[in-house]
């Protein structure tokens, strides 16, 4: 650092004195001072105007990035605000989600409750079913030993009127339908046979076939409907079979 200025002492008497009175104002040292600091001071204001601007530059790239992280974490803050909205609304539908599902499940044991109780209800009913079906079957076997031990006892006695008669009844097509054949008809070929086929399959009785045919055999199947007698029908079928063989 440079020395400061300082003011030279002067004798004024010892100067008037002298035959060329002058005063050395010593203006070569005062320029050179004043030049260096001109130049200091230039310095100085060359280094602040860097620094300045270095700081200018500085706080303006500052002042950028942090706008940039300000629009970044906005950004972020509002892409954070879409998404919980989205979270919001998925929580909402699964909510809903759940709540239907467990309508669903309750509306489900409701309806397997209900289920559970028609199924006891029809086993009770089975149960009934079985115990009828059981009487039923005992009934029908009483029956059939009761019929079993009847057909044993007529059983001559229509063997001995199929003989006469030339009588004879077979169960066809599955036992829907009843061949019934006759003899000893006609007189003139006692072997002839008449015979009829007689479907007992529906509600109604009908006659398939006869041969011979009869002019009044729907005047018969008519009657037959009527009374429901199978036996009596027979009877009357003969009986047309022998006014048709005999005249």
């Amino acid at each position: 650092m440079a020395s400061g200025f300082r003011v030279p002492q002067i004798d004024l008497g010892a100067v008037l004195q002298a035959d060329h009175p002058v005063i050395d104002l010593r203006l070569e040292s005062y320029e050179n001072e004043t030049r260096n600091f001109l130049q200091n001071f230039a310095r100085f204001k060359d280094l602040a105007i860097t620094q300045e601007t270095e700081e200018r530059a500085a706080f303006a790239a500052e002042t950028k990035r942090l706008s940039e992280k300000s629009t970044e974490i906005e950004a972020e803050t509002n892409q954070c605000k879409v998404r919980e909205i989205e979270l919001l609304a998925d929580l909402a539908r699964e909510a809903q989600e759940r709540k239907d599902a467990e309508y669903s499940v309750a509306t489900f044991r409701r309806q397997l409750a209900s289920l559970k109780e028609k199924c006891t209800a029809i086993d009770g009913e089975l149960e009934e079913y079985r115990a009828i079906t059981a009487n039923l079957e005992r009934e029908r076997e009483k029956e059939r030993s009761t019929l079993q031990a009847h057909a044993s006892s007529v059983q001559p006695d229509y063997q001995a009127v199929e003989r006469i008669l030339g009588l004879t009844i077979e169960g066809i097509d599955k036992e829907q339908q009843l061949l019934v054949r006759f003899k000893h008809i006609d007189l003139n070929d006692l072997e002839k046979e008449f015979s009829f086929v007689l479907d007992v399959s529906g509600p109604g009785y009908r006659v398939l076939t006869s041969s011979p045919p009869l002019p009044q055999l729907p005047f018969l199947v008519e009657e037959l409907n009527l009374t429901k007698d199978i036996y009596a029908f027979i009877h009357a079928m003969r009986q047309a079979y022998v006014k048709l063989a005999r005249g």
